[in-house]
């Protein structure tokens, strides 16, 4: 796991540097708990964001931060001036901690500003803002692009025609997934990028914009996706074309394809945006409203499995729903699937390493 610091000499507000006031992460004194501590979420749209709320839900009923924390949960949709208008009600409210998953990545910079003047702690995770005041917790998600386009490239020996399934447009994470798939295309002339739709991470979105591409280009050698993977496996089987290479996400019925359809000579690869990003976040915002340690960006590395490691009840589950992201937990934040699945607290008390 990388540990980064975020430096500058100046705070954006409102996307403009304003001189002569303190950049970074602001200084949080010690509190006492329990912390009041919010999740202001964005988009809630498909099983990723439903499966990440519920570990939230399922954390903060479950030792030690069942006592440490006064948890609270919103949703603006993919709205902009709605999650600014949620936060603008949560400053006003007083709270210790926001916990932020984005509609933009820069949209939000002045309310979030707003937040940080307050002493109010912002940790940003998943579609991470650009505001310098905000705590990050993320994944590389433009080495998360280049991982899945290297991939393609390597199977099909650099030459082939490719579509590329996008995410929630205008959003930081499928800013940089596309910004690090195009870098290896442009490194790989040989590879054709035949079109690209939004799935919107998506398993039933992906599926139903995708399926008329498949009398439109009747050679697709390979399939990038941000999401929705699952929905592609659908779509090719439904219309009785052979599974091409594909490189996507870690929804479960892309990972029991991979399984199914080994040997037959699939080959895909699955890397997880994990949900459990959420958890990280509440524990470093804990650790800081404590005094425990400092505010300060978090990266934690993507869970990737291919077509040669994937196993059924190791990283496959074929009796979970498709569409199932079955990156729910990790080695550093071990819980138990039906957190993820209805958001039921564990037996036992949540440990959630952090680097």
């Amino acid at each position: 796991m990388l540990l980064a610091v975020v430096v500058s000499a100046s705070l954006l507000i409102g996307g403009v540097a304003t001189p002569g006031i303190a950049a970074g992460p602001p200084m949080i004194k010690p509190k006492n708990p329990p912390f009041r501590i919010a999740l202001a979420n964005s988009y809630i749209g498909n099983t990723w964001r439903i499966e990440m709320e519920n570990l939230w839900k399922a954390g903060v009923q479950m030792p030690p931060y069942k006592t440490l924390v006064k948890a609270e949960v919103f949703n603006s949709g993919n709205n902009v001036p709605a999650q600014i208008q949620q936060m603008d009600n949560l400053i006003s409210s007083k709270v210790d901690a926001i916990v932020i998953n984005a509609a933009s990545p820069t949209g939000l910079n002045g309310v979030i500003a707003q937040a940080c003047a307050a002493g109010i702690l912002v940790v940003s995770y998943d579609n991470v803002v650009t505001a310098p005041c905000a705590v990050k917790v993320n994944t590389d998600q433009f080495q998360f692009g280049r991982q899945l386009a290297g991939f393609i490239v390597k199977e099909l020996h650099g030459r082939g025609n490719v579509i590329m399934d996008t995410g929630v447009p205008g959003t930081h994470v499928d800013e940089q997934r596309n910004a690090g798939a195009d870098s290896v295309w442009k490194e790989n002339p040989g590879i054709k990028v035949l079109t690209r739709f939004s799935g919107m991470w998506d398993s039933a979105t992906t599926e139903q914009r995708f399926a008329p591409l498949l009398s439109t280009f009747p050679k697709i050698d390979g399939v990038w996706a941000q999401g929705g993977t699952d929905g592609i496996i659908n779509a090719f089987i439904k219309a009785g074309r052979k599974l091409p290479v594909i490189a996507g996400e870690a929804e479960n019925g892309f990972r029991v394809a991979m399984v199914k359809y080994k040997s037959a000579g699939f080959r895909g690869m699955s890397i997880g945006q994990p949900p459990y990003l959420v958890l990280v976040s509440l524990a470093l915002a804990v650790d800081v409203l404590k005094g425990a340690r400092k505010a300060e960006d978090i990266t934690i590395p993507f869970p990737v499995v291919t077509s040669d490691d994937v196993a059924y009840g190791k990283n496959a589950f074929p009796k979970l729903p498709s569409s199932f992201f079955d990156d729910f937990a990790g080695a550093d934040v071990p819980i138990c699937v039906e957190a993820a699945q209805n958001g039921t607290p564990c037996p036992g008390t949540l440990s959630v390493h952090l680097p």
